[in-house]
């Protein structure tokens, strides 16, 4: 969940392929971290890397919060945030008693504020995501590529083919 405008003019496109070898790239760095017995993904966004890394990491028991925030100002805003669904106590107790051997995934973290929402939920699990921006970057553990906070990704799922003009006409 980002707050970030997604007029800026810095702007981060990401094609499927690109985020395929970034989320492999995330498991192979949490490889050496684990091993890890459940994986949350924080919904939607943590999804595909989720399913990726599970499969990278042979983890079976996956689980999902989602997390909603909510505000009347218009695309790009966020407001309050608020747990939809929250996790079973399945991945919560036993042996997971407060995220312990527990993945939480998530495709990017931008202010840190849904990153806090879920860790708080489970303060012992490990916290990954693909994309990490500056503000958001001291809630995860590990990560892959940094952005500036100004930066908008574009993730494959938010976008589609379309003809691009020449730079050059006359070609």
């Amino acid at each position: 969940m980002s707050e970030t405008n997604p007029t800026s003019p810095k702007h981060f496109p990401v094609s499927w392929d690109q985020f395929h070898r970034d989320a492999r790239a995330l498991a192979w760095r949490l490889a050496s971290t684990g091993p890890f017995s459940a994986i949350i993904c924080v919904t939607r966004g943590g999804l595909v890397p989720a399913a990726i890394v599970a499969r990278e990491l042979n983890v079976r028991l996956i689980e999902t919060v989602c997390v909603e925030s909510y505000s009347g100002s218009g695309v790009g805003r966020q407001g309050e945030l608020r747990v939809l669904k929250g996790i079973a106590e399945a991945v919560t107790s036993g042996e997971h008693g407060g995220g312990q051997g527990v993945l939480i995934v998530d495709d990017l973290v931008d202010t840190g504020k849904t990153a806090r929402v879920v860790r708080d939920l489970v303060p012992k699990a490990h916290f990954a995501t693909v994309y990490a921006k500056p503000m958001g970057r001291p809630l995860v553990d590990t990560y892959i590529t940094e952005v500036s906070q100004d930066t908008w990704i574009f993730f494959p799922w938010d976008t589609g083919l379309a003809f691009m003009p020449p730079i050059r006409e006359g070609g």
